[in-house]
């Protein structure tokens, strides 16, 4: 029973007993309360005089405030530091607690144990220069900006989390796990055609990717759009920036070491993210997997992702070129 709902019934047998009324039958008749509730609050009216809940006569818990601190102090010394470990530096000061309730106890308190997020890091001149792409980019129209980059797909990903019960469930993973690379970009209006493939990219290879896809684009936002890449030495070799500047209208700038910016990052999660659902059992699963994948993104989350440009330019304002959660 919830403590609200002992609360009110409390609250209903004390009002009907100081209006006189001390028979169990007429309690009950009266508020449908149990009839064994009903007599271990009479017992407790007699003896005590209320039935109010007494506070603090529960279980005393094992972890004091001291002790709290204590762990607090260990932690801070070593965030990696395990239950177990903590658990024995409290048995050296005296203290018999299990590693389980230290478990909980951290818990809590508001205690996570995870893998810190990897992000490559951002020197001061990044950040600087993230800023000012930021000032200069605040009030673009960006609805004929055209977002574009590649990414590996592996196969056998293990990322997601899943439900068991009883052990841990174990899943085979090959010491050699191949992958498909891809190039994928998207607008306001659509998606251009995944292009995946097995090889290495070079200049030349990345330029033929171009001229399959570029009229694609052309399809959707016509002559005069913007094309946004980053700055991998692929994108800006002399073969692909002549090509570029033959074919497209205008190729944006882009600060160095900022993925976070590029709001395609947010469709290869969700697309990686659904193929290992369907857990792809060798590369041609895989290849038919991501492609499907790609090809069920709907329109609506593209324009979304469009229009978060601003405040992702906002936010590297807010936080001086740091990476952003987004």
């Amino acid at each position: 029973m919830s403590p609200s709902r002992k609360r009110s019934q409390r609250e209903a047998l004390m009002y009907h007993w100081n209006q006189g009324i001390h028979s169990a039958r007429a309690l009950h008749t009266l508020t449908n309360i149990s009839y064994s509730t009903i007599y271990d609050n009479i017992k407790k009216l007699r003896e005590a005089g209320t039935i109010t809940h007494s506070k603090g006569n529960g279980r005393r818990k094992k972890i004091s405030a001291t002790i709290s601190l204590a762990l607090d102090k260990f932690i801070c010394e070593d965030p990696t530091i395990s239950t177990r470990t903590l658990a024995i530096k409290l048995a050296n000061m005296g203290h018999d607690i299990s590693y389980s309730t230290i478990g909980r106890h951290l818990a809590s308190e508001g205690y996570k144990k995870s893998l810190p997020l990897q992000t490559p890091m951002l020197t001061a001149e990044h950040k600087r220069k993230r800023v000012e792409w930021a000032h200069s980019h605040l009030n673009d129209n960006w609805d004929r900006t055209f977002f574009t980059d590649e990414t590996a797909f592996q196969l056998f990903r293990n990322t997601l989390e899943r439900w068991y019960k009883g052990s841990r469930p174990v899943r085979r993973i090959p010491k050699d796990r191949s992958k498909i690379n891809a190039w994928g970009g998207f607008c306001k209006k659509g998606k251009a055609n995944l292009y995946h493939f097995r090889g290495i990219m070079n200049a030349e290879f990345y330029v033929g990717i171009l001229t399959e896809r570029i009229p694609e684009v052309r399809k959707m936002l016509g002559s005069r759009y913007r094309w946004l890449q980053d700055n991998d030495p692929k994108h800006t070799s002399h073969r692909a920036r002549d090509f570029l500047a033959e074919n497209v209208f205008e190729v944006m700038d882009w600060p160095s070491n900022s993925p976070d910016i590029n709001p395609i990052e947010n469709l290869w999660c969700i697309v990686k993210r659904n193929v290992e659902r369907r857990e792809p059992k060798n590369l041609t699963d895989l290849e038919h997997f991501l492609v499907e994948e790609w090809n069920k993104i709907d329109n609506d989350l593209l324009v979304r992702l469009v229009g978060s440009m601003r405040r992702r330019c906002e936010l590297l304002i807010e936080n001086d070129g740091e990476r952003i959660a987004y």
